[in-house]
């Protein structure tokens, strides 16, 4: 089957790249809008780059200087912050970003192999925000079930603690609740 575009390796690399993006917050306020000016100043120099093209050769380039602009904000607001969502949200960007920029491709083909085009780049995104999703899902039920596990501990720990009496079993407690940050 002929490809249409490389638009689903750009999405798998993407993905795999967002992990070296940032790690933890290690931007300051300074550097992150100084980020944010330069992303937005090659935006800028792009869409002028792309007014000398003509018809969808225009379009595309426009799409592109988008998306490098959605994407770069993105990775950028991920860095400052470090935060799994802000991570999840740079997966979506992409995905949206590869989309609309495959989907703009596509208006140089009619017919049939238009409507393939159209369907195959909605698919890579639908299943490139199904990943992001599943991870934001996965990151939440980590966070739940450190929780449980930890309500799980202090259960023992207070069980433990009904076999003692008197002043004993009161430090138990109260070593319990401190041990498991419980009021």
């Amino acid at each position: 089957m002929k490809k249409y575009f490389n638009l689903k390796t750009a999405v798998m690399v993407s993905a795999m790249l967002v992990g070296s993006v940032a790690q933890s917050a290690t931007m300051t306020k300074a550097d992150y809008n100084a980020g944010k000016a330069l992303i937005t100043a090659d935006y800028k120099a792009g869409k002028v780059a792309c007014a000398s093209m003509a018809d969808n050769t225009r379009d595309i380039c426009i799409e592109e200087a988008k998306g490098k602009e959605k994407i770069g904000l993105a990775e950028l607001k991920y860095g400052y912050t470090g935060k799994p969502a802000d991570q999840n949200k740079v997966l979506e960007v992409r995905a949206q970003s590869y989309y609309a920029i495959a989907k703009e491709k596509c208006d140089d083909k009619a017919g049939n192999v238009k409507d393939v085009c159209v369907k195959e780049a909605k698919s890579i995104e639908i299943k490139a925000l199904v990943d992001a999703r599943m991870g934001k899902q996965i990151s939440e039920t980590r966070v739940d079930g450190a929780q449980e596990k930890l309500d799980a501990d202090y259960t023992v720990a207070t069980e433990k603690c009904d076999a003692m009496s008197g002043d004993a079993k009161s430090s138990c407690v109260a070593a319990a609740k401190a041990r498991f940050n419980k009021s």
